[in-house]
């Protein structure tokens, strides 16, 4: 399971139209190798971000504090998360992972201006192998507010799966939260046309 931060499917999109976006998402994708920390995308950062309503049929889960709102798609189910966060998942029918999502308010000293860091040092800290980033953006217009967001893969500790995530610290006028959306490695250029939707709906409270 990708980890939560702490100081630590396809509503819109079938299957099939998922899968036939696989080539064109690979042509785009950063490639990864455990040895190196940065791997440098031949797209702008985060080109594809737009602050946009959720595809019709996805559902929304607050978080308790009123800082964020997480939209999920229609065939997450909640999962488990720390208190006062939230967090779904899309699995396959053999219950293998096929999309994270998890929103967490701000819990320590990460700031818009530290977030990339922060994360990415958090991520080394907790797993086997440190993580390679593959893009960072500051300045995003979240709907409710303004969000530092990294792109990283990483290795867990345990059994050493290999994930890939977007993470971002979104400020509004309630306060600041933490966006999580992630999925295997390997299932990155299927899931992540439905990963960035979830970023582009995420509001701020």
């Amino acid at each position: 399971m990708p980890p939560r931060h702490r100081t630590t499917l396809l509503a819109g999109l079938s299957l099939g139209t998922a899968m036939a976006m696989m080539a064109v998402a690979a042509c785009s994708s950063a490639v990864q190798g455990p040895d190196s920390r940065t791997v440098q995308s031949a797209e702008a950062p985060f080109a594809w971000f737009n602050a946009a309503a959720a595809p019709a049929g996805w559902r929304t889960m607050e978080l308790p504090d009123g800082t964020g709102v997480l939209s999920v798609p229609s065939d997450a189910a909640p999962a488990e998360s720390d208190p006062g966060s939230v967090s779904a998942t899309v699995s396959s029918p053999t219950g293998e992972l096929r999309i994270y999502l998890n929103a967490t308010p701000r819990q320590g000293s990460e700031s818009l201006d530290n977030w990339n860091a922060f994360r990415l040092d958090h991520l080394a800290d907790e797993n086997s192998w440190p993580p390679t980033k593959i893009a960072e953006r500051s300045g995003m217009a979240f709907h409710g507010g303004t969000g530092s967001c990294v792109e990283d893969s990483y290795m867990t500790h345990v059994a050493n799966n290999r994930y890939r995530e977007i993470a971002c610290l979104v400020a509004g006028s309630e306060g600041s939260s933490v966006l999580i959306v992630a999925a295997p490695a390997d299932s990155w250029p299927l899931y992540s046309p439905v990963l960035e939707q979830a970023v582009n709906a995420y509001r701020a409270g």
